[in-house]
């Protein structure tokens, strides 16, 4: 989870000498690329990535692309797709692989009341992961890389455009790994896509992840009569995440209902209720 800024529940205002670490704190990585099931595709797509850094001396140093690409040293990395497919652990697993910290940043973190405070705190986001060596990642990144307001009407369009400016300039001046997650990159400005190097776009998983989320789900110690194939087979359009909360669901009423193991119809009405609740959300009711 990402670290809230300490200043944010009592004075959102951050004070003017106040170290960048306070607020923007490195964490270890939760996954690692062992611990994801993604489809062989965007996992080879995964490893591409986490592999730059060993291969940047052979291509910049011994095939001469820096002379050629001097400005392109940094890597900006977007993980694109549907909620619930893997973004956020494929960001840690990333960080993980390049054996460094991740600095994880959502827009409630540098989000300020202040008009003209949220450039600040993205300034403060780059300079926190330059000075611990981190890999700098925004969650829910089309929150801050949203088109420009090109019609300006009052006083919060001026700071929205500001952010976007400082954004803009923060990216080219950084020369390392950032990475992007988001559901929603049909809302990116093009100018902000043309800054990032690889786009990896992340599916629901076919019945083959399926089958692996389910039984990665189930604990070997749980009594269970589950068939991982009947499952994988059963539902279709479901994420990772949906597969993780439907099983711990279904083994909450187990218990409740003092049952000796977890019954595979508890598992199909689990997540019958989370199918339930998507389309209800879909259908804007």
């Amino acid at each position: 989870m990402p670290i809230k800024p300490k200043h944010a529940a009592e004075d959102p205002k951050p004070e003017k000498n106040q170290p960048v670490e306070e607020v923007f704190i490195p964490e270890e990585p939760k996954w690692s690329l062992d611990e994801i099931i993604l489809p062989d595709e965007v996992k080879n797509q995964i490893l591409d990535v986490a592999t730059y850094a060993d291969n940047s001396h052979r291509v910049f140093e011994l095939w001469g692309f820096k002379k050629t690409h001097k400005f392109s040293r940094r890597i900006g990395i977007n993980l694109y797709g549907a909620p619930g497919t893997g973004k956020t652990m494929a960001a840690h697993a990333i960080a993980k692989e390049l054996g460094r910290k991740i600095l994880i940043v959502n827009y409630a973190d540098i989000e300020s009341k202040y008009v003209g405070e949220t450039p600040k705190n993205i300034r403060r986001a780059f300079e926190a992961a330059k000075n611990s060596n981190s890999i700098l990642f925004f969650d829910e990144a089309d929150a801050i890389l949203s088109k420009r307001v090109t019609n300006m009407t009052q006083a919060v369009d001026v700071s929205v455009n500001q952010t976007r400016s400082v954004m803009l300039m923060l990216m080219n001046e950084f020369q390392d790994f950032i990475i992007f997650a988001t559901n929603f990159i049909e809302n990116f400005d093009p100018a902000f896509m043309r800054r990032i190097s690889i786009h990896v776009k992340f599916t629901l998983p076919d019945e083959g992840c399926r089958k692996k989320l389910w039984r990665m789900y189930t604990p070997p110690e749980v009594p269970n009569n589950l068939d991982f194939d009947e499952l994988a087979k059963k539902f279709d359009g479901i994420s990772g995440s949906d597969i993780s909360n439907a099983m711990l669901n279904a083994a909450f009423k187990a218990a409740r209902l003092k049952a000796d193991e977890l019954d595979k119809n508890l598992v199909f009405e689990a997540v019958e209720n989370i199918l339930a609740s998507k389309r209800a959300n879909a259908n804007g009711s």
